[in-house]
């Protein structure tokens, strides 16, 4: 591809959403020229950041916002735990410890945060939530980069890197038919992975690709990911690692966001088209498990399932804005959902009698279970490894020069598997200030 180079700045950051926002920032006002391309509309920009709502971060006591410590000690259990292990550490802590001061910098750069609503997955003790969600987020940064004066360039997406000797030269983007090289001293990447690519999905899902709902923005097309890749950047996690999870089928092909997502399945069972349990819907607190849930469903034929609640549950979890399909009888139900009745019915009779009486708390691990069923109910992924300043490392094992990454697309140094509710978020916000501070260092040098 040839292209004109007709724009340099210091630091370039490919990407729009949290983690590119936190680097641009972060390069802008330590002295850096600074620019953004990001691939969406203004309307949709913003990444998959603007379908969050919360982010989980370090913290000695309650405020306004939390209800009481969260210490790093716990932190790294909980990570640990979820993950089994399988993440670097090094980087892991560094998270842990760099989110300390999310609260108030989010606050100082136009975030405001609210007291969680019921419902929040008992995240009220671990987790910021911000007033209005994360697109009220990602406009207050937006705002903020523009007081700061950073150009943004929407609808532009960047389509090869330029190397020399490893080294960051420029970058080939697009606007509609247009197409332009922007030079850098640095550049950073922070354009999200590769979930609405269904092609390249498909190459580890085989057709089953064609049936996922990206609840996320269909923007991310893994394009810059493919680019490190083909440069000799060294991969990190399993390509068909993801953080997905249960979604509403009746949502849209793309950015049905967090209204679509289903929260009602440790309160009930959840079944295969063939009327069949395949998980242990309470096998942890649901923050900590809700992420593997679309991979579970993805794995099953048609890659759908359904959660079965019972009326005593309702109100104790957030619904899906689509509403509910409800019944009389288990065999009503199923004709419903155009289940087989007999076997459905089965299912949930020989779930009903392996039921022992408890307690139930859904505030911690309480002893309602069952026995003698199988399976029990008790009570992303892809990516660039990168080193604590956020260098890209290449597969000779030296980091580049100039190449920092932020976001989606290193997240798997730290979640090679399992997820903690609101976590990638808390990568993005410190390792997109991380790259934009050793980003502006080195253009400044």
């Amino acid at each position: 591809m040839t292209a004109k180079q007709t724009e340099t700045c210091d630091v370039l950051i490919v990407g729009g959403g949290n983690a590119a926002l936190c680097a641009a920032l972060t390069a802008q006002r330590a002295g850096a020229k600074v620019m953004v391309v990001e691939s969406a509309p203004q309307a949709f920009r913003g990444g998959n950041s603007r379908h969050t709502r919360d982010i989980r971060y370090l913290h000695a006591a309650a405020t306004g916002y939390v209800t009481g410590p969260y210490p790093e000690g716990e932190f790294w259990d909980d990570l640990s735990r979820v993950t089994g292990s399988e993440t670097d550490e090094r980087l892991a802590r560094l998270v842990i410890r760099e989110s300390a001061d999310l609260e108030s910098w989010a606050l100082a750069n136009g975030v405001r945060w609210q007291q969680p609503l019921r419902g929040t997955l008992h995240l009220t003790r671990t987790n910021l939530f911000m007033l209005g969600g994360g697109k009220a987020m990602m406009n207050a940064y937006y705002d903020a980069a523009r007081r700061l004066g950073i150009p943004i360039a929407y609808e532009t997406e960047a389509r090869e890197l330029k190397l020399r000797d490893g080294e960051f030269l420029s970058a080939v983007v697009r606007r509609g038919a247009e197409t332009r090289e922007i030079g850098a001293k640095s550049v950073v990447i922070a354009a999200g992975g590769f979930e609405a690519n269904i092609p390249w999905l498909k190459e580890y899902w085989g057709e089953a690709a064609e049936n996922f709902l990206i609840r996320g923005t269909q923007y991310n097309q893994g394009r810059m990911l493919k680019e490190l890749l083909e440069h000799g950047a060294k991969p990190v996690g399993d390509p068909r690692g993801c953080h997905a999870v249960a979604i509403d089928g009746r949502g849209p092909k793309f950015d049905g966001g967090i209204v679509t997502r289903l929260d009602c399945v440790p309160f009930g069972i959840a079944v295969n088209r063939d009327c069949r349990r395949f998980y242990d819907e309470g096998e942890d607190f649901w923050p900590k498990r809700y992420a593997i849930w679309g991979g579970l469903i993805a794995r099953q034929p048609d890659q759908i399932a359904y959660g079965i609640v019972d009326s005593k549950t309702i109100g104790r979890f957030i619904p899906s804005v689509y509403p509910p399909i409800e019944a009389q009888s288990v065999a009503e139900l199923a004709r419903r959902l155009r289940l087989e009745p007999g076997a459905l019915v089965a299912t949930i009779d020989r779930f009903n009698r392996s039921v022992r009486p408890g307690a139930f708390d859904m505030s911690r691990f309480d002893d309602c279970r069952t026995e003698g069923l199988d399976p029990p109910k008790s009570h992303w992924a892809l990516g660039v490894t990168v080193n604590e300043r956020a260098q890209v490392v290449m597969q000779d094992d030296r980091p580049a020069k100039n190449i920092f990454a932020a976001g989606e697309v290193m997240a798997g140094n730290i979640l090679r598997r399992g997820y903690l509710a609101g976590f990638g978020l808390t990568i993005g916000s410190v390792f997109g200030r991380i790259a934009g501070r050793e980003a502006a260092r080195h253009a400044l040098g």
